[in-house]
């Protein structure tokens, strides 16, 4: 464990000196972009993503039966990523008038879709799940 934990780590590191050795290039302005950029996930994560996370986990754990939970849980975490890869062309940043192929999918009917199947399979699965648990306790004890 120590060896694969030493390995990741030296990957990482690796990683993060070849990311600083090709900003050695980088303006002032790209610089400053750079890290307002980053600035703003960390605010966005820390002040937004935890806190509604976390919000609809307790309240998912009120409401929800207890088989619907590790499948809701899953299809939350599913969800939220596919949201935030659509951030921007939800938004609709990132069009040019001038220019009319991009953006030129009905990218909220793609993510309503998305939406729509996750929910479908996160249903089947926590169906599953209640029958693979009554079957478990109705079988007899030993």
């Amino acid at each position: 464990m120590k060896a694969t934990r030493g390995l990741l780590a030296l990957t990482g590191i690796g990683f993060g000196l070849w990311g600083l050795w090709l900003m050695r290039d980088f303006t002032s302005s790209q610089l400053v972009s750079m890290a307002t950029f980053l600035a703003g996930g960390v605010i966005l994560h820390d002040a937004i993503l935890a806190p509604v996370t976390v919000g609809l986990g307790v309240l998912a754990a009120r409401l929800l039966p207890s088989h619907f939970r590790a499948a809701a849980a899953g299809a939350f975490l599913i969800w939220a990523t596919l949201t935030v890869a659509f951030f921007n062309v939800l938004s609709g940043k990132g069009g040019k008038p001038d220019n009319s192929t991009v953006l030129h999918r009905p990218y909220a009917l793609s993510w309503l879709v998305l939406t729509g199947v996750l929910i479908g399979v996160m249903v089947v699965a926590a169906r599953r799940r209640r029958r693979h648990l009554r079957a478990v306790a109705d079988l007899p004890s030993s």
